[in-house]
Parts: structure tokens; C-alpha cells; sequence
């Protein structure tokens, strides 16, 4: 049932970690806060905050070795009210697939415009209508959701070895020879030096509290801790897998995939007179396909190639997300339900594609449709980023820290005291007192308080 190989459960966690956040979410929060000293900040945090949370759940989970909601409970020593708190994934997960979908839909989309050499010839205004009448169809964007989902729903109905640690051996690869064919390419742009300077020579007078505090939830959202992605796939760890070097792994591959991503970005939006590392979250599917098209004026087949192999490493990453989102919901179905991996992938896949039909409505016929003035789409991302996210990690912190029976926690983190034997006390100290402040830190910011 489990991952066969150690190399295919760290690429497997990996590709779990690194999704949109990294090549989407991650640029646009450095540009928006300054750039090499958001970087810094975000690294340190990463380390801090983002591996020890990750070695938590990854902790929780390969105890239980069956699915989540059985691991918190045998962690608790048997209390069957932790149960409750493995059914958050769950829900979590159909939430967060539903509206990720959602934008896993429009980067398949862009990856076929760019396919059929769609972005040649127009002007910035465009770019901008363009991206606001797909995003608004009633259809065009749930048919693309659906051939995300489809894809999603067949590797889980898979398996986790032949197909959640298959899939992951195959895309994770293809992702890295992506992003190493775009960075040489953007890097030999004539602005590629400024981008590089924004990048990695920190001016920290632009450091703030609101600077800190968004690295430090750039660093939760990267990992997608807290929502047990990756406590899940735990369950799938052999018994000799070294549970400090595996986190770190991820820890590591999740940013540098981020720094990749930023080398990719700013050196063509720097190529670009006029243009600012701050655009927001319209970056990718507004300003780069008109970046990519300037930039590369001098030769149509540049401009294509760059733009089609950019959108496929997107599609790349947000599959690879996406399965572990599905995989928190099959796997609660098929081991406390029993029903069929196939059914239950099915099933929850269903479920999902309606939701993010919703999601993509509310862009769209369903604009005016608002719950506290938030339309589905930005509903159910605030419910998961700003609530489960930062609440999921508390509790974990909590529970491993001062509920489960310490003797546990550290044969399982030490493999029986074999591993690791110096360092776990700094990190049980972090995961009980320094963790659960940061957590509350950045909930009270993301909510605007």
C-alpha cells in the first residue's frame, strides 16, 4: 500500500508541496514586498516554522500508516476524540481542489493558447479582456476544470504506487527540466540583471511587520501545512524512512523551485520597460503572456516555445498538487468507508468538479451570489487559507507537543532513537512554544486584524 522506494515518497511529498504557490503565489509576494529581503525572511521562516510543521505531520502520519483520522487517534494513545480532527482534511480537501481547480483550468487553458501560438500579435489591452471573458464564460472554463479533474481522479484511482508515486517519479522530473530551460532563457535577457538584483540584494529597509508576516504565511502556504497533505502521504512512509532528512528535502525542493520560479519571472518583466515586479496576482495570465510576447520580439519561435514550456510547467505543478488534495478524500473513503480506491476517487472527484463549477460561476453568472461579500471562489479560499490553514497547524502544533505521549513522538521522529537524537529537542521546543505564536501571528494578519 505504501510508497515503494524513498526516492518516490520525497518526490511524491514534493510534488504535494510545490503547486501554483511557488510559481504563482510566491512571485507575487515577493514583488509586492520588495523582493531579496521577503526572500530571506521567507527562508529563514521556512526553516523555522515551514520543515518543523511539515515534520509534525509527517510525524503524526507515519505512526498511523492507515489514513489520517486513525493517526491522530493512535498518536492520542487511543482518545477517539482526536478523530475528529483527521476529518478536517476532508473537508479541507474538497474545498481547496475545488477553487485550486479552478486555476489549474485557466493555466491547461493558457497552455493550449500558447499551444496554438494564440498570445502573437496583440496589444497589453487585450491580454487583459482576453483573461476577463474566459475567466467570466459560464463554460469555457469548467470544461478545462474538468480535463484537470479527470486526470487527477486516474492517477489516485491508481493507487499510491502505481499511481500517486508513479506520476510523481514522471512529472516531478518534467518539472525541473521546465524550470532549467526557462531560467537559461530568461537569464540571457537584456534585462535579466536588474531582475537579478531585485531578487538577491535585499534593501531591508523595505523589511516591515506586514513584510514579515506575509513570508512567514508564504512559508505555511508553500507547504500547505496544516491541512494534512502531507500528513496523508505520511501514511504511506516505510518504517525506516529518516523523517528529518525527508522534511527538510521537501523543505528545500519546495524553495528552490520558488527561487527558480523568481528567476524565470522578474528577469523578463525587467526586460520590459515600464513594467513592475508588483503586479499582483494578474502576473501570470495578464502581464507574462504579454512579456513573453515583447521580450522575444525578435523571434516568433522563442516567444512560442517560452510561453508554451512556461503554462506546461504550471499545468506541471498544479496536477501534481491537486492529486494530493484528492488523495486526502479518497483515502479517508477507502480505509474508514471501505469503499473501492476507484469509487471513492470517483466519487470525491465528483463532488469537487461540482464545487469548482460554483467556484468558476462566481467569476462569472454567480458574481452577484456573495456570502459576507465574498463570492464562492474567494469564500472557499478564505475558509482554507485564513481559517484551516493557520487553525490545522495549531492544533497539530498542540496535540504533538503537549497530547501525545513524548516517548512516542520521539521514537517515531528518531526511528527509535537511532536518528536525529541532538536536534529533536530543539525542534519538540519549536513545534510546543516557538511554532504555535508564529501560527497565531500570521492568522491575526491574514485576517486583518
Amino acid at each position: 500500500m505504501g510508497f515503494s522506494t524513498k526516492v518516490g515518497a520525497i518526490l511524491a511529498a514534493a510534488g504535494s508541496a510545490v503547486g501554483l504557490g511557488n510559481i504563482w503565489r510566491f512571485p507575487t509576494e515577493t514583488g509586492l514586498h520588495g523582493g531579496a529581503a521577503f526572500i530571506l525572511i521567507y527562508i529563514i521562516f521556512m526553516l523555522v516554522f515551514g520543515a518543523p510543521i511539515m515534520l509534525a505531520e509527517f510525524t503524526i502520519g507515519r505512526h498511523g500508516q492507515k489514513d489520517v483520522t486513525d493517526s491522530f487517534e493512535r498518536m492520542s494513545g487511543g482518545q477517539r476524540g482526536w478523530r475528529l480532527m483527521g476529518l478536517m482534511p476532508v473537508v479541507a480537501g474538497l474545498l481547496v481542489l475545488s477553487y485550486y481547480a479552478v486555476v489549474c483550468g485557466w493555466t491547461l487553458y493558457y497552455a493550449f493558447v500558447a499551444g496554438v501560438d494564440g498570445f502573437g500579435g496583440k496589444t497589453a489591452a487585450q491580454y487583459v479582456s482576453d483573461f476577463q471573458q474566459f475567466s467570466s464564460s459560464p463554460t469555457q472554463p469548467v470544461v478545462w476544470i474538468l480535463f484537470i479533474m479527470l486526470a487527477t481522479c486516474a492517477v489516485v484511482s491508481f493507487g499510491v504506487k502505481k499511481g500517486i508515486e508513479r506520476s510523481a517519479q514522471i512529472l516531478m522530473p518534467m518539472l525541473f527540466v521546465c524550470i532549467a530551460i526557462l531560467v537559461v532563457c530568461s537569464l540571457s535577457l537584456p534585462g535579466a540583471d536588474r531582475g537579478l538584483h531585485f531578487l538577491f540584494h535585499p534593501d531591508f529597509s523595505e523589511i516591515d511587520g506586514s513584510t514579515m508576516l506575509s513570508a512567514m504565511g508564504q512559508a505555511f502556504f508553500s507547504l500547505s501545512v496544516g491541512i494534512c497533505c502531507l500528513c496523508t502521504y505520511a501514511c504511506y512512509f516505510r518504517k525506516d524512512v529518516n523523517l528529518f532528512h525527508d522534511s527538510l528535502s521537501v523543505a528545500v525542493i519546495d524553495t528552490l523551485v520558488a527561487l527558480m520560479a523568481g528567476l524565470i519571472i522578474f528577469p523578463a518583466v525587467y526586460s520590459v520597460p515600464g513594467l513592475q515586479p508588483d503586479a499582483g496576482p494578474s502576473l501570470v495570465f495578464i502581464t507574462l503572456p504579454n512579456v513573453f510576447q515583447q521580450v522575444f520580439s525578435g523571434s516568433h519561435l522563442l516567444a512560442y516555445g517560452f510561453s508554451l514550456l512556461f503554462y506546461c510547467l504550471l499545468v506541471i505543478a498544479a496536477v501534481t498538487s491537486s492529486i494530493s488534495m484528492l488523495e486526502m478524500v479518497v483515502a479517508y473513503l477507502h480505509e474508514e468507508l471501505h469503499w473501492s480506491r476507484p469509487a471513492a476517487s470517483v466519487a470525491a472527484s465528483a463532488v469537487a468538479m461540482l464545487l469548482a463549477t460554483g467556484c468558476s460561476l462566481s467569476f462569472g453568472a454567480w458574481a452577484d451570489k456573495t456570502v459576507f461579500g465574498l463570492g464562492m471562489f474567494d469564500l472557499f479560499d478564505f475558509i482554507v487559507a485564513k481559517l484551516l490553514m493557520p487553525l490545522g497547524s495549531f492544533i497539530m502544533c498542540v496535540f504533538l507537543g503537549w497530547v501525545a505521549d513524548e516517548k512516542v513522538v520521539r521514537d517515531e521522529v528518531t526511528n527509535g532513537g537511532t536518528l536525529h537524537t541532538v536536534l529533536y529537542p530543539i525542534w519538540l521546543f519549536i513545534i510546543r512554544y516557538i511554532a504555535p505564536i508564529g501560527i497565531i501571528l500570521v492568522f491575526i494578519h491574514e485576517i486583518g486584524w
